[in-house]
């Protein structure tokens, strides 16, 4: 067995009405914290899903500001005026509360309140130097798992995102309560959904890093995610499905925090990036394309995965690693989400730009089974179109 090395955050709370307990569970942990900074969107502020967490805070005394200016692919404006508002009112701690951007735009807040770096001294991995604030992530979406992983996605200009992937973007607490994503939309539940079982697709074919705890949480996301996924599109309030794929989130997130994603999200970023295409729904559009490529160099890997997908599958590695894809696509089918590229405002004219800004993306298709060539990039897209 390879040495390796696994890290997550020390301590997760799994309840449904636990955010309504929020400000007792903060107390219990730091109890001198007196103020806070809430870190969400403005459409979630909407929902008035915070305003539990936010009485349960004031009830416990302490003082919480909220920053509600966060956007989907966060650009660099937005984490700095988070920090300004941080540092404006004095705030002791960091609430992440949203989807995955929220919880990024919490993570580059509280680490760079404290003052011992610019933001774009960051960018890279292990950059992140010093101490931050504490940090307490609460996830309204199951899909990007980013309440245990360390690494913050920011775009940086007109396109182009860079991540930030250090050990102190870990949280010190992470609370899953399914009632906050009772009010997702299909679209949005299926979008994240497919997203996190990505991440356990791809963190369990990680050629550097997979290790046995990785494919263990993989395998028990892609169960429980594949399970519920459908039943959460369905029927919203279904609160077991919904908690199910929370939790589902949550392991692949663990799972690919240390082996890390390849080529789907590499080639999912420049779709997002320069067509604002949500995140999930890029990764959607690309994964049956990239497995089938893939197929040469993990077909064993994914016949293993076609098994939990679909128990009882018989066949041959590729036979049950074309299941796999199929399944896969008929799940995607089955949500009403988009299938090509060409249904999101692609055109063929546009596969060179996104294959150059695919290549770019050195950090995570150095993780892919199969190498990936500038013409194989294309050859993906064109596929996908």
């Amino acid at each position: 067995m390879p040495a390796f090395q696994f890290r997550t955050v020390p301590h997760l709370i799994v309840e449904p009405g636990a955010a309504a307990q929020l400000g007792a569970h903060i107390a219990h942990h730091f109890p001198t914290v007196r103020r806070a900074l809430l870190v969400t969107d403005a459409g979630f502020l909407r929902t008035g899903l915070a305003d539990a967490p936010l009485h349960s805070l004031r009830t416990a005394g302490i003082d919480t500001h909220v920053f509600s200016d966060v956007q989907a692919d966060p650009p660099e404006a937005i984490v700095l005026a988070g920090v300004a508002q941080a540092r404006m009112f004095h705030v002791e701690l960091i609430i992440g509360l949203g989807g995955g951007s929220s919880l990024d735009v919490a993570k580059l807040i509280a680490v760079l309140v404290p003052g011992h770096q610019e933001l774009a001294q960051l960018y890279g991995i292990g950059n992140v130097h010093g101490q931050r604030l504490p940090l307490v992530q609460l996830p309204t979406t199951a899909g990007t798992g980013s309440e245990v992983t360390h690494i913050a996605i920011v775009t940086t200009g007109a396109t182009s995102k860079m991540g930030v992937v250090a050990p102190q973007l870990y949280a010190d607490l992470a609370i899953l309560d399914a009632s906050l994503t009772l009010g997702l939309p299909p679209a949005v539940t299926a979008a994240t959904g497919i997203d996190a079982m990505v991440h356990a697709i791809e963190a369990y074919t990680s050629r550097l890093l997979k290790n046995p705890l990785s494919d263990m949480l993989a395998s028990q996301a892609l169960s429980l995610l594949s399970a519920n996924l459908l039943t959460a599109c369905r029927d919203g309030s279904h609160l077991p499905a919904r908690q199910a794929m929370l939790l589902g989130a949550m392991l692949a997130g663990q799972a690919f925090a240390n082996a890390p994603v390849a080529a789907v999200h590499a080639l999912a970023y420049p779709i997002g990036g320069l067509f604002h295409v949500p995140h999930g729904l890029s990764n959607a559009l690309v994964l049956p394309h990239v497995l089938r490529f893939n197929l040469s160099h993990a077909a064993p890997l994914y016949a293993q995965l076609a098994a939990i997908v679909q128990p009882g599958i018989t066949g041959s590695d590729e036979a049950r690693a074309n299941a796999l894809i199929d399944a896969m696509q008929a799940i995607a089918s089955a949500t009403g989400i988009a299938r090509t590229l060409r249904e999101v405002g692609i055109a063929a004219s546009d596969l060179d730009r996104l294959a150059d800004e695919a290549m770019l993306q050195t950090r995570l298709l150095g993780n892919n089974p199969r190498p990936v060539t500038r013409s194989d990039a294309r050859a993906i897209y064109a596929a996908a179109l």
